[in-house]
């Protein structure tokens, strides 16, 4: 004795999953699941990704802002090179920020240019470094002179008490004119521009 199996029918009615309903129904719940799963990957992807658009181009405005700051005046931002820190023997303290230089060379005279903000105590250590002192510092002396002031943009007319010194050294070794601005308290501004004739 053979059974036979009931034939098949599009009833829609029936639960076994044959029917139309049900497979209709089936096919909205995989559109809606697949649906929610792109949305959640759109936004473990899309969201992250946004925020790192956002910090990268706040990231390069404010570089550019630096730049263009630096530019203008013909300096760098950053410190210089360690052989540019020994050969004109400017000791850029620690901490210091907001640092920027800039060097010239020609057969007569090299320049390095350098401009900082440090604090009190890195104030002093520079000026040590030098075999100099802040009792050096003559109030409302700035010693840079037209010349330099050009090449860099520096100004000296901000507010602040502004001091400055000249230390004189025999050829090679590189002369400094030194302004310092006090217009932060305890933030001084220091500018240096140390020459030498090779």
């Amino acid at each position: 004795m053979t059974g036979e199996l009931p034939p098949l029918t599009n009833d829609p009615g029936r639960p076994d999953g044959q029917g139309r309903a049900h497979s209709g129904e089936d096919r909205r719940r995989m559109i809606r699941r697949r649906a929610l799963t792109l949305l959640i990957i759109v936004l473990l992807i899309g969201i992250p990704a946004g925020y790192l658009v956002i910090s990268a181009n706040q990231s390069r405005a404010s570089g550019k802002d630096k730049e263009a700051k630096y530019s203008a005046t013909g300096l760098t931002e950053g410190w210089p090179s360690k052989l540019q820190r020994r050969i004109y023997q400017v000791p850029v303290p620690h901490p210091a920020w907001w640092v920027a230089s800039y060097e010239t060379n020609n057969w007569k005279t090299s320049r390095l240019y350098v401009e900082f903000e440090t604090s009190d105590a890195g104030l002093t250590a520079f000026l040590t470094s030098m075999g100099m002192s802040e009792k050096d510092l003559e109030k409302d002396r700035l010693p840079i002179n037209a010349r330099d002031r050009d090449v860099t943009g520096w100004t000296f007319d901000g507010p602040g008490t502004w001091s400055g010194l000249v230390h004189k050294q025999e050829n090679p070794a590189p002369t400094h004119d030194v302004v310092v601005n006090h217009d932060k308290p305890g933030y001084p501004r220091v500018y240096v521009v140390a020459r030498t004739v090779p």
